[in-house]
């Protein structure tokens, strides 16, 4: 029979035992966490939802940005409390959230942002407030209260905010469409208070004929998310800093706050192509503002090398920016150069140019558009 002292002892053994064992279970059962990647450069936070994260392809648009950020030579370290991807994606951290609202994200906005300090962040967010039918009426306000949460925890960071990509569903995508047109008017109130803040068209850029499901894109269509991302992000100087021995991308920003001006890398004068050409113009407008989007066919039989288009905008409307262009003046005949990505026309290939302006009660589309000096047919 033990004595009491004994029978004390081993109760005692048996506790130390017991709590050994419990730390051992949190130990081998707690979830790894993958270790962030970081190359020591320009810190560039992808953020949004699944289409961020790359549903149905893993890595998504993040794919075709960082391979075309590494072919430019910009040192870039995509942050985000995530990770997933390929082998071909060099950074695979960002802060993408399957099925998230813009509530979700603005709910988590600065403890990420605290975590991960980035000076640029990529906002593709909104279209699960319309999956959702989670009072759609209200996601642009909670969109620009979202950018302000970013820009207050983040007041020197970049902030480029795209309207969401298209919908299969005609009704969702009708939704998609009304909250995308609110989307320029807050961008732009946002950069009228001096807020680093940059719209991005990425509507425009995919169809439907780009999804695989009917709301996540397809690898190309992910590319050509990835595409807009880039030219954006080149036409912002400091955003993703300087490639060896360049200067920061020729593309003119599409941001409010960002006023016109000629490209520091224009392709050189015209040669070759006879300018031929059809023209197709969308105008988007609200309030006092529009954006407008112009593809430029070229009908001739030659490749045009260097192009200029110049075109007439109604009375009252004044540029105060624009991508994939060089734009000069900002009223009356306006002349949009290529810059230096998109200089060459092949015959039949299509550039897509356009423009933010302001506008005092005339939200026309321009009339006169004439490619290297020849009249073009409007479409």
């Amino acid at each position: 029979m033990l004595t009491l002292t004994e029978r004390r002892g081993r109760r005692r053994w048996g506790r130390r035992l017991t709590t050994a064992l419990l730390a051992v279970t949190v130990v081998a059962t707690a979830p790894a966490v993958a270790r962030a990647e970081s190359n020591g450069g320009v810190r560039v936070m992808p953020l949004g939802d699944s289409i961020t994260e790359g549903t149905q392809v893993p890595g998504g648009y993040r794919i075709g940005l960082w391979q075309r950020l590494a072919a430019g030579r910009y040192t870039i370290d995509f942050v985000g409390s995530q990770y997933n991807g390929p082998g071909s994606l060099g950074d695979h951290d960002h802060e993408g959230h399957p099925g998230w609202r813009i509530d979700q994200i603005d709910a988590n906005i600065n403890g990420w942002l605290r975590n991960s300090n980035p000076r640029t962040v990529l906002l593709h967010i909104g279209t699960n407030d319309v999956l959702q039918n989670y009072n759609v009426s209200g996601a642009p306000q909670r969109l620009s209260t979202l950018i302000d949460h970013i820009t207050a925890a983040a007041p020197n960071a970049d902030v480029f905010v795209a309207t969401i990509i298209p919908l299969s569903n005609s009704g969702q995508e009708s939704a998609a469409r009304t909250f995308n047109a609110a989307i320029p008017g807050i961008v732009q109130s946002k950069a009228n208070s001096g807020k680093h803040v940059h719209l991005v068209d990425m509507h425009s850029k995919l169809t439907t004929g780009d999804l695989i499901d009917g709301i996540h894109p397809t690898a190309n269509g992910y590319d050509k998310m990835a595409a807009a991302w880039y030219a954006a992000l080149q036409s912002v100087p400091g955003s993703i800093g300087q490639g060896p021995g360049t200067s920061p991308s020729p593309s003119p920003s599409p941001s409010p706050s960002a006023s016109p001006s000629p490209s520091p890398s224009v392709s050189p004068s015209p040669s070759g192509g006879s300018g031929a050409c059809r023209v197709s113009a969308t105008v988007n407008a609200w309030n006092n503002g529009l954006t407008e989007q112009i593809a430029v066919t070229n009908t001739g039989s030659s490749t045009v090398n260097g192009w200029s288009l110049t075109f007439t905008l109604p009375s009252g409307q004044t540029i105060t920016n624009g991508w994939n262009a060089a734009y000069s003046p900002s009223s009356g005949q306006v002349t949009a150069t290529n810059v230096g990505y998109n200089g060459t026309m092949a015959p039949g290939s299509t550039t897509e140019i356009g423009f933010q302006a302001t506008h005092t009660g005339n939200a026309a589309k321009p009339t006169a558009f004439a490619l290297n000096g020849n009249p073009c047919t409007v479409a």
